[in-house]
């Protein structure tokens, strides 16, 4: 029987039985449920609603609930739609009647927010931890090439020569923010939503505060609407997690950009890269290639709530049960991503010789010219002038400007001297 069937003559229709449920994905909010129940019978018995047996025969209960789900022996039972009934009515199988009065004074629209504020704060720390390993792989290897030059590029157009290790410092900083993101999404979903009930509050003299320290949240909820119906936590752990896709999609650009032969900067090893099954030469990089393709699908999760939430009259509404899977898929989307990845980093070999030829190509040195002749007192823009010039003359001469010969370039402005070959180096050792 259905908890509300009371008000209803006519069992639920198969079909929408099975297109209400949602306990084939929210079951996995189940050791927050638990824990939540669990801080619930404890808040019923201080406001005297249950007496210190029942919360105990209700507790001991939940910890058996428990411990059959940890084992894999819980009988789920898809007709009873979530996994907070499911645990409810087991609950009840158990220890009988009293518990049914574990559910005083709840909803499960206060339920659910915050069986979600626990999985957010959960899920926020394992993903920052993750995070910082990819930074780890980063720092490594760019301590490993510390003196690599290579190519730095505007508009993929050879620009001026970086390091290597500075290009990969780059992504450090950027996964940096993306952290200080999800750490603040979890501090402002460090919120306790109980005793919200429906929507207007519950009844019964519930100790809300005393309720938020047994399960770890800094604050309770001011509004009991906005309790139920606020799903901005979840956006906003969706936004953090899409900015850290998009980041993680340039870093994988990157990766597979440098090994085209074309660029030739690295080779992916044999563990982090696939085959073709019909040109027998092929080495493809499909792992990163993916990680930059995930990016799409974060971004898809975060629109897909976005577009539920727009729009919702208050309070809670059924269409809020679609938060669920675009919020769980882009949990385990990006824990797949930051699960690879630092292996993968570890294990890329730099062809730091061809990027240290590439880097002096192409005139690349000709800004380190123009802030040389700065030094000397020249204006910018007439320095840019003079450079000018000067490249316009070695591309006519087929010549790089590190060739140019010294009498050459006084040609050009007679403030050169022979310590300009420092300016026109890519070697940091001769800089």
């Amino acid at each position: 029987m259905k908890p509300w069937g009371g008000r209803f003559r006519q069992g639920a229709d198969p079909t929408a039985e099975r297109f209400t449920a949602s306990l084939e994905f929210d079951q996995r909010l189940w050791p927050h449920d638990i824990a939540g129940s669990i801080a619930w019978a404890r808040a019923l018995a201080r406001a005297r609603l249950l007496t210190d047996a029942e919360r105990d025969a209700i507790v001991k209960g939940l910890e058996a609930v428990r411990a059959e789900l940890e084992a894999g022996t819980f009988p789920f039972r898809p007709e009873l739609e979530d996994i907070h009934m499911n645990v409810e009515r087991r609950l009840q199988e158990l220890v009988g009647e009293v518990g049914g009065k574990l559910h005083t004074g709840r909803s499960r629209n206060d339920q659910i927010a915050l069986d979600e504020r626990l999985y957010l704060k959960e899920v926020v720390g394992r993903t920052r931890e993750g995070l910082r390993r990819v930074q780890q792989a980063l720092v490594d290897r760019a301590a490993e090439t510390a003196d690599a030059p290579m190519p730095g590029y505007t508009h993929l157009q050879r620009a001026q020569p970086v390091l290597l290790a500075h290009h990969l410092l780059a992504y450090v900083f950027m996964l940096a923010r993306d952290r200080e993101r999800l750490a603040a999404c979890a501090t402002r979903a460090d919120a306790m939503p109980l005793g919200a009930a429906a929507l207007a509050g519950t009844a019964y003299p519930i100790d809300r505060e005393a309720l938020a320290r047994d399960l770890g949240f800094a604050a309770v909820t001011a509004n009991s609407l906005d309790a139920v119906s606020d799903r901005d936590y979840v956006l906003e752990f969706l936004a953090a997690t899409a900015i850290v896709g998009m980041h993680l999609s340039r870093l994988a650009a990157d990766l597979t950009l440098w090994a085209t032969a074309e660029f030739g900067f690295v080779e992916f090893a044999d563990a982090f890269a696939t085959g073709s099954s019909i040109m027998p030469q092929k080495k493809n990089p499909d792992v990163a290639e993916l990680i930059r393709g995930k990016s799409g699908r974060l971004y898809g999760d975060l629109v897909a709530v976005l577009t539920t939430m727009k729009g919702l009259p208050l309070s809670y509404n059924s269409d809020m049960q679609e938060d669920k899977e675009p919020f769980f898929d882009s949990v385990d989307t990006l824990d797949a991503i930051l699960g690879v990845l630092p292996p993968l980093l570890a294990s890329l070999t730099f062809h730091t010789d061809r990027m240290r030829v590439a880097a002096g190509e192409h005139y690349a040195t000709a800004t380190d010219l123009a802030d040389y002749l700065v030094r000397k007192g020249v204006p910018f823009r007439q320095a840019h002038e003079v450079v000018g010039r000067v490249v316009r003359h070695a591309i006519e001469a087929g010549r790089s400007l590190e060739a140019l010969p010294l009498e050459t370039l006084r040609r050009f402005s007679p403030l050169i001297e022979t310590d300009v070959s420092h300016a026109l180096t890519v070697d940091v050792t001769r800089r």
